[in-house]
């Protein structure tokens, strides 16, 4: 199988989509959307993107993506992410005048940059490797990157700072996507159960409604493991919800309450049921 991912070699991702799918071809995009459309297309047979990170928070243009794309939720990992200063070899921290990496991996390291090279500009890319990558082939002392120890050793760069995340809880969670009605047996899961991904819209915007919502799942003991909203385009000062919840879309009580939010909801899509993650240190 072919599994397309964001980045370059030695990207997160990579490493997600590493563990999700051993020994399958792995295939580097660009962008998030070049990742959704390749699986869409049938250019790729599954696809890996982040979603959240438990330091700088959701990944709002994949939230968009999931809605806009007729893909399914098929797996997700939980990945620790160890961010790391790579320069050329020889480079000393006073040499250093730029840091490039993907706005993600800045924010997570925003104490690092502020407190060791605070007069060096920080420049955003899109992607960390291909910030390591740039580093390598540009052969300017005073760029430095932020990215994995694997995207050093795949360009030969120096780890010149490591684990210059904020906070060493710094774990990112990967979604695995595949076309609707594919197997999904070669997803790596996990022993505690399923959990389902929805998207939906209220009929009115009255008080209340986001609660009665929430509560055809409350009466069904049904556990809520995230709730993310987003704007509806074209409609200002409306939004749609992002949850995530307990149980598999094949069992009664999950379709009850689906069933229910049908009832209330203008718009109600599942986007997948999955085994819930490993956690990947």
């Amino acid at each position: 199988m072919i599994i397309a991912y964001q980045g370059e070699v030695g990207a997160f991702s990579e490493a997600a989509a590493r563990h999700l799918f051993a020994a399958d071809e792995l295939q580097p995009h660009s962008s998030f959307e070049s990742v959704f459309d390749a699986v869409h297309d049938g250019d790729a047979d599954r696809g890996v993107v982040p979603i959240e990170n438990s330091l700088h928070g959701s990944v709002h243009s994949n939230y968009d993506l999931l809605e806009e794309h007729e893909l399914r939720i098929v797996g997700e990992v939980n990945l620790r992410i160890r961010h790391n200063l790579l320069v050329l070899a020889g480079t000393s921290i006073e040499e250093i005048t730029t840091v490039e990496s993907h706005p993600q991996a800045i924010g997570q390291c925003r104490r690092f940059l502020r407190e060791t090279l605070p007069h060096a500009s920080v420049v955003p890319t899109y992607d960390t490797a291909g910030a390591a990558r740039a580093v390598a082939r540009g052969g300017d002392r005073t760029v430095a990157a932020i990215a994995s120890r694997r995207a050093a050793d795949e360009y030969g760069l120096t780890v010149l700072f490591e684990e210059i995340e904020s906070n060493h809880e710094n774990y990112t969670r990967f979604l695995a996507l595949s076309r609707p009605g594919q197997p999904v047996s070669t997803v790596v899961g996990s022993e505690d159960g399923f959990k389902t991904s929805i998207v939906y819209s209220m009929r009115d915007n009255v008080p209340g409604a986001l609660f009665k919502s929430l509560a055809v799942f409350a009466l069904r003991e049904i556990d809520l493991f995230k709730i993310e909203s987003r704007p509806l385009v074209g409609r200002p000062g409306e939004y749609l919800f992002y949850l995530d919840f307990a149980g598999g879309e094949e069992e009664k009580e999950v379709q009850k309450a689906i069933g229910h939010l049908e009832e209330i909801a203008a718009y109600v899509k599942i986007l997948g049921s999955y085994g819930r993650g490993e956690v990947v240190y």
